[in-house]
């Protein structure tokens, strides 16, 4: 009866159905800014009172005082979300069975939006040694004659980690001899948590391929709730792909008048939001940089386990036994088993909290 782009297997799996029975006391997942125990400024609200908002007069792009307020050039657009920018760029680039390029380990979302315009994730590995690295041997090999682009998240989830300007360099080569885009995911770029002059600052203004860069006001001012992100093409062509963009846009005309309206003051107030997050996340992971693997920026860490459990077995006896709720390192595609993965935007006291009982967990099994 429907289309096979939602044939997903959707079933509870061994951690969800213990929370059914199993309330968690220290909750080390925690990744909404908006119930995570931050100050959010009363002041937002006031930020729609625009009489603005009344009248209709949309723009494909995105209204300029939006735009301009973000600090975005001309070959940039608004969209509702970062999810919807790379449905509109799969659209751009991708033809029904085309194949894009994601990393793994990442956040679990590529496959679906990828399934539901009709194009084929491949994925190519970071591999870990003292720090995490782009494996390019696994990238040329996952490069068919229907790559049409290549997905980097930069810092990634959760590993952490940025593109250093040397890979960059080969990167952007790469893509340009083989005609690939490069679309790169820099939600959570304002989030380091070291100090490393090697990184990239960005990989957008790169000079050698069509790149577009994401971003959006979930993570730069912690606002998830306020449905607006950004893309921006830069590189050879980048002027074709913003006005086809524009089509596309055109067509769907998705993001809101009073949010864009209210962006100049949702940047102004989420500036004391980001600020917190800093502060919280670079606290958490002062105290759990020891036990962690390396990472560079965002808000997750991820904790090798014993390989005397499972995954699985790790994160439910937490849960039982400890009240601490984790998740598994194959809910974010780990190549390989023994990792828990907790959010560093968990309020300080839980955090400690939790991180002690896994401590104690991990020593004593």
């Amino acid at each position: 009866m429907f289309s096979r782009r939602l044939n997903w297997r959707a079933h509870d799996n061994a951690l969800s159905q213990a929370l059914a029975s199993h309330k968690p006391r220290y909750d080390l997942t925690a990744s909404n800014p908006t119930t995570c125990g931050l100050d959010i400024p009363a002041a937002i609200a006031a930020s729609f009172d625009h009489r603005e908002a009344l009248v209709y007069t949309p723009d494909p792009r995105g209204l300029a005082k939006a735009r301009e307020a973000i600090g975005l050039g001309e070959h940039s657009l608004l969209a509702a979300s970062t999810s919807e920018a790379y449905a509109w760029l799969f659209k751009l680039l991708c033809d029904p069975g085309d194949e894009v390029l994601v990393p793994r380990p990442s956040y679990p979302l590529f496959e679906f939006l990828g399934q539901l315009e009709c194009v084929n994730v491949r994925q190519y590995s970071l591999r870990y040694a003292e720090g995490w690295w782009l494996d390019f041997e696994s990238l040329k090999n996952a490069i068919t004659p229907r790559t049409r682009a290549l997905l980097f998240v930069h810092p990634n989830n959760p590993t952490g980690q940025f593109l250093k300007k040397q890979e960059l360099d080969h990167l952007a080569a790469l893509c340009a001899e083989k005609r690939i885009a490069l679309i790169s995911d820099e939600v959570f770029a304002e989030y380091p948590l070291i100090d490393d002059e090697t990184r990239c600052a960005t990989l957008g203004g790169n000079g050698r391929c069509l790149t577009f860069v994401l971003g959006g006001l979930s993570k730069t001012a912690g606002l998830p709730q306020m449905k607006i992100a950004w893309l921006t093409a830069s590189g050879p062509g980048a002027s074709e792909a913003a006005r086809a963009l524009e089509l596309i846009a055109d067509t769907y005309l998705s993001v809101s008048t009073p949010v864009q309206l209210a962006v100049p003051a949702l940047l102004h107030h989420g500036a004391a939001i980001r600020a917190q997050i800093q502060q919280r996340t670079r606290a958490n992971f002062a105290r759990v940089r020891r036990e962690a693997l390396h990472v560079e920026g965002g808000w997750y860490v991820t904790i090798p386990t014993p390989r005397s459990r499972t995954e699985d077995e790790w994160t439910i006896a937490l849960l039982i036994e400890h009240g601490v709720l984790t998740q598994p390192g194959y809910f974010y595609d780990f190549e390989s088993d023994g990792w828990l993965v907790i959010s560093l935007l968990t309020p300080e006291a839980d955090f400690e909290a939790g991180l002690s009982a896994i401590s104690y967990s991990l020593r004593n099994s």
